[in-house]
């Protein structure tokens, strides 16, 4: 037996009441409804677009699954033997405050025959580790430095 006599009964059922307070529900509540019709929209919605489970997301053209990354920059760096480092400019915009906000990133590409020179474009691939800093390996040089 409950304490004060107030019977748990699901939502649905006739004769419900409300655990906080005891006072019945009203199953024709225009806010009940409304929020009934709404969720079985959201039912059919989600049937319509076919989402079981998991969202998935969808890869990108430039790197997929089984695909290496790619990316171009300036060579900084063309002291050591068949390594070359190269910077890349990234620009972005923030989602919420739309400033552009500007970043770099340093690689370390592997350059078999020396090919690429200080102030070159330069465009890298991801390839597997080289060493301990090298998991880009060079591609083309874009354009060389004047």
């Amino acid at each position: 037996m409950d304490p004060g006599g107030v019977v748990a009964r699901p939502y649905g059922c006739e004769g419900a009441q409300d655990l906080f307070d005891g006072n019945p529900i009203d199953p024709d509540d225009p806010t009940a409804k409304q929020r009934r019709a709404y969720r079985a929209k959201l039912k059919e919605r989600r049937a319509a677009a076919g989402e079981s489970g998991p969202a998935r997301t969808e890869s990108t053209k430039e790197h997929g699954p089984g695909r290496p990354k790619v990316r171009q920059g300036v060579v900084t760096s063309a002291k050591g033997d068949k390594t070359i480092t190269v910077k890349i400019d990234v620009v972005q915009r923030h989602r919420r405050y739309h400033k552009i906000m500007r970043s770099t990133t340093k690689l370390y590409a592997h350059d078999e025959a020396n090919t690429a020179g200080e102030g070159d474009t330069v465009r890298v691939v991801e390839c597997r580790p080289m060493s301990r800093s090298k998991r880009w390996r060079l591609t083309d040089v874009l354009e060389r430095a004047k």
